[in-house]
């Protein structure tokens, strides 16, 4: 079993806004892009809501991303796994970004929003311990993996439209 390591986040100093997922599948892996697996609702979902749908170039998508004061990133940094399933990390594994850092720069970011159970998951327990007095407003949303399909694509982007609400 080899080291799956994630992507450096996707922000600039003025988000206000966090999605987190757990960390990139091997289509995204291999792509070196975020969500890349094409049958991920994510950029489709984002297209519906800022603009940067799947059919922009992955460079814009990101541009929309950050127009939009919307940071992207992954609560693991590191972790073994077998395909591209959570279900798959090995708990003993697992290694978590550096969050501190990123709070102590990013720091107009109050409300952080979980791609699915298994972020959120991961969030609560490898990272906010190491928050101590940090005021965010968490949010776990349906994941928009293809494996999560007992929800279906309306009841994801109305979920999800939380990421533009005020």
């Amino acid at each position: 079993m080899t080291l799956s390591h994630g992507f450096p986040p996707v922000s600039d100093g003025a988000a206000r806004v966090l999605i987190l997922g757990s960390l990139p599948g091997e289509a995204s892996l291999r792509a070196g892009q975020y969500y890349a697996n094409e049958r991920n609702a994510f950029w489709r979902i984002m297209g519906d809501l800022l603009g940067a749908g799947p059919d922009l170039p992955y460079s814009q998508r990101l541009q929309k991303l950050g127009a939009a004061g919307v940071a992207l990133w992954d609560v693991i940094a590191a972790c073994e796994r077998v395909g591209s399933l959570d279900s798959a990390i090995v708990n003993s594994s697992v290694s978590a970004n550096d969050f501190s850092a990123f709070f102590a720069v990013h720091r107009s970011i109050q409300r952080v929003f979980f791609n699915g159970g298994a972020a959120e998951a991961g969030f609560r327990r490898l990272v906010l311990p190491g928050l101590p007095g940090a005021n965010l407003q968490l949010l776990r949303l349906p994941s928009t993996s293809p494996a999560h399909a007992a929800c279906s694509y309306p009841e994801k982007l109305r979920a999800w439209s939380a990421i533009v609400a005020q």
